[in-house]
């Protein structure tokens, strides 16, 4: 399994912690990229007064960190562009009856 792969898995045991879906699936993860052994996560929130603003970026690092061979993570928070439910996985619509 390559290591972006892994990196996901972790990430999809982070939930949200108002909604029984992962933040993956969710839609917050934009980007995922591995080079050598440094992970480059850009991830978003629902809304920038999210309640989780600060832990949730530090479970996602440290999630990533998890996984064997990544040394490093350089998470980005972004707004642009900004999360809407279109970007949710359908599997995450069906969960939450969307």
């Amino acid at each position: 399994m390559e290591l972006k792969e892994k990196i996901i898995d972790e990430i999809k045991k982070i939930y949200d912690p108002e909604l029984p879906v992962n933040i993956y699936d969710l839609g917050l993860i934009y980007d995922v990229k591995v080079e050598e052994n440094k992970a480059k996560i850009k991830m978003t929130l629902t809304t920038p007064n999210c309640p989780v603003a600060e832990s949730l970026p530090k479970e996602v690092k440290e999630g990533a960190m998890q996984v064997e061979g990544i040394e490093d993570v350089d998470l980005e928070l972004v707004w642009d562009p900004p999360w809407s439910k279109d970007m949710m996985s359908d599997a995450a619509k069906l969960e939450l009856n969307l």
